[in-house]
């Protein structure tokens, strides 16, 4: 086992529809790429239209990164993809302890 003292995961929750726009986002910010997962979210209150409740559609994107990397990546989200925008983007970043079957660049 690799350890990642230095390796954060970033979980970056969106909109549906705005994961290619965040993995621009994230390469141009150094990252390698990243998980997409579909998403529900589901607030205090729920949206009803015709007794059909609607939930707001999200992906979360999963990435792994360094540090610096990581917190690149954070503050160009924040930027050009934050909670004030259409995106409705929300990053945050988790600690990795070990990690195994990552390939690295050979440099």
């Amino acid at each position: 086992m690799e350890t990642g003292s230095d390796m954060k995961v970033l979980h970056i929750v969106v909109n549906a529809g705005h994961t290619d726009e965040i993995m621009d986002i994230v390469r141009e910010a150094g990252g390698s790429g990243g998980t997409i997962i579909h998403a529900r979210g589901e607030g205090s209150q729920h949206r009803a239209f015709l007794g059909i409740t609607l939930d707001n559609e999200q992906e979360i994107i999963v990435c792994l990164a360094d540090l610096k990397t990581a917190e690149r990546i954070m503050a160009d989200i924040k930027e050009k993809a934050g909670w004030k925008t259409e995106v409705r983007g929300l990053c945050y970043m988790m600690p990795v302890e070990r990690i195994v079957g990552l390939r690295q660049s050979e440099g």
